[in-house]
């Protein structure tokens, strides 16, 4: 371990959320990069770039358009693949060639994250989203903001949640 990163482990973020919707059909929506043009990121963003390699060690690598025109680009690097149930994968923000980079607004934001999300199916045709992070090679300083950022991230979850639900309730989703 570098002298500057951090053995203190915190609380990874957490959120879930309930779909009215089956899980094979909340998977495909992670899993297929033409439905993830359609609803991903936090409301109010556009997906311009979405491109996906869905393997272990393979790449999901998007662009997405805030709503002053800003790019953000982000790289997934898929670790485990377990169909429809999970995926793990490190979690990063990129530039546009999909080169891992600094978050542009917040330069002690931890370069990785680990990601699991697993999709778990409930009776009655519907799907729990359980989305869990933890900062990954940190420094201390950037393990301190991932865990003073919680509230945030919730937030930012929060509208990327709302904008699938709506997704998942078009009929072209289906």
């Amino acid at each position: 371990m570098n002298a500057h990163q951090s053995d203190a482990k915190s609380a990874d973020f957490v959120i879930s959320r309930v779909f009215d919707a089956p899980r094979d059909l909340v998977w495909k929506a992670f899993t297929d990069p033409e439905h993830m043009k359609q609803w991903w990121g936090p409301k109010g963003f556009t997906v311009i770039h979405s491109k996906m390699d869905l393997r272990p060690g393979g790449t999901y690598h998007y662009g997405m358009k805030a709503p002053d025109g800003t790019p953000m680009w982000g790289l997934f690097r898929y670790r485990e693949i377990v169909a429809p149930e999970r995926m793990v994968f490190v979690n990063s923000f990129s530039d546009e060639a999909g080169s891992v980079t600094r978050h542009t607004g917040h330069m002690a934001w931890p370069l990785e994250m680990v990601t699991t999300f697993t999709f778990e199916e409930l009776p009655n045709g519907k799907t729990k989203l359980t989305t869990r992070s933890s900062a990954h090679n940190a420094t201390e300083q950037e393990q301190k903001t991932f865990d003073t950022s919680h509230d945030s991230m919730k937030q930012g979850w929060t509208g990327t949640l709302d904008q699938l639900t709506g997704y998942l309730a078009k009929p072209k989703a289906r």
